[in-house]
């Protein structure tokens, strides 16, 4: 059964709209409270304990408060690390031995939106069944413990600082960022206090932009989906490199000192050439919009790899099932679990700073050997209820192009999970013909819908 409220990574919206309101996010507290009550045998007089992170929207404020309140009536303590990246709420939920940790964050989204995702005990993404659970009690009436088992809140106040040495224990103890000079971009968002101390307490020279937050720049304009900021900073600075984070901390671009754009799928290579040169690397995990390229390079390395679904959910998912360590997206989700147990920006930049150190090697170098092929994408809109699987035109015209295509190149349809849209995309060697086969795939679904 399908959940009500849950997508693929929490719940998530626009502020003042369902579900994106003080009243439902405070009744989902007290329903992730119940669930942690229920579950958790401590003894007695001993209450669950959770941490609550969140990024920097103005709106933190207002459903930060909401779900403590909704926690304490559960009967849950709350812990609260105020601005804080999502990876890092994993790692301190993890750290304090929590039963759970909460983030309010719509990452790479404007300000105007905002979301909750949970954390479990071991700083994994919330399990589905604890995500149903959670939902079956939304269902029902809110309540309130008695007065003598309340929850009580307090605040970290060294949250940051646990973060910061955790992050900078991924680092080889043998290697410094001494002599490097870093463009910063943290997208006015949840690591603008703490990305800038990783990178100079390990020795770099940090010029920061987007660390000026003010509650509605979040992601405007700056960080890994605006690239081109850190692209104008990294050229206008001389720096050697750049690295830009999305809102929440989790999403990692990068920019070399020539200007040129590194996204997940280049940077998940550089990590994984110089693990395979190290001789620790059993294979990569990438997604059904990895370049096709991306998939040849690692194949020549000679290292296994395999497609999960979109979502850093699915890769993480996939990445436990193969008991591999590398994966991710190209849209910057890394995750190096043997670093951490979800995605983390600067984690990930980390690693892939240590195996340029390592290797000796620029950005350029180590993705010499790295071809993306030409893809194109095309949306075509679908009219309610339209099953675009069992037309034979539409699927004539994706098996045409996959036999002109052979092993050079692949097609992809895929729906959207936000819109109304089938996603048409077409990769291979040739882009003339990648244009010409997009085109005619969507023309087929475009035919079809009338």
């Amino acid at each position: 059964m399908g959940r009500k409220y849950f997508g693929t990574d929490g719940v998530r919206g626009c502020v003042g709209e369902f579900p994106i309101t003080p009243e439902f996010v405070m009744r989902i507290g007290y329903a992730a409270g119940v669930s942690l009550v229920a579950r958790e045998h401590l003894p007695p007089g001993e209450r669950p304990a959770i941490l609550i992170g969140k990024d920097t929207r103005i709106s933190g404020y207002m459903l930060e408060a909401a779900l403590e309140a909704g926690f304490a009536a559960a009967g849950v303590d709350v812990m609260l690390a105020g601005p804080i990246p999502t990876p890092a709420v994993a790692y301190l939920t993890r750290a304090l031995r929590l039963q759970a940790g909460v983030v309010l964050s719509a990452s790479h989204n404007p300000f105007y939106d905002n979301g909750i995702k949970f954390f479990s005990a071991g700083g994994t993404k919330l399990p589905d069944a604890m995500e149903a659970e959670i939902e079956a009690h939304l269902d029902e009436p809110m309540g309130c413990v008695d007065s003598s088992r309340l929850g009580r809140a307090r605040r970290i106040n060294d949250a940051a600082g646990r973060y910061i040495e955790f992050c900078k224990s991924t680092f080889p103890n043998e290697l410094d960022l001494r002599g490097l000079r870093i463009a910063l971009d943290c997208a006015h968002g949840a690591a603008y206090n703490i990305a800038p101390s990783v990178f100079h307490e390990l020795g770099a020279d940090v010029v920061s932009v987007g660390v000026e937050p003010n509650g509605l720049n979040i992601n405007d304009g700056v960080g890994a989906t605006r690239p081109e900021n850190l692209r104008k900073t990294v050229l206008a600075q001389g720096a050697d490199i750049g690295i830009a984070l999305d809102g929440d901390g989790d999403r990692l671009i990068m920019v070399d000192r020539q200007g040129e754009i590194y996204d997940g799928d280049k940077l998940i290579y550089v990590i994984a050439a110089a693990r395979r040169a190290a001789g620790r690397l059993d294979g990569v995990v990438g997604t059904l919009m990895s370049n096709l390229g991306f998939e040849h390079a690692v194949g020549r390395l000679g290292v296994p790899f395999a497609r999960a679904k979109v979502g850093d959910r699915y890769v993480l998912e996939l990445l436990h099932e193969k008991g591999w360590q590398l994966g991710g997206e190209n849209s910057g989700h890394i995750i190096c679990l043997d670093c951490h147990s979800t995605g983390d920006a600067i984690v990930s930049a980390l690693q892939v700073l240590a195996a340029l150190k390592q290797r000796g090697q620029t950005l350029a170098e180590s993705c010499a050997d790295l071809v993306f092929y030409p893809q194109r994408l095309i949306n075509v809109r679908l009219p309610s209820g339209f099953d675009w699987k069992a037309d034979q035109g539409i699927d004539s015209a994706r098996e045409a192009a996959e036999r002109e295509l052979g092993d050079s190149g692949r097609v992809l349809l895929r729906p959207s999970g936000t819109e109304p849209l089938l996603r048409v995309m077409v990769e291979g060697r040739d882009g003339e013909v990648v244009e010409r086969l997009a085109r005619q795939i969507a023309g087929a679904v475009e035919q079809a819908v009338g």
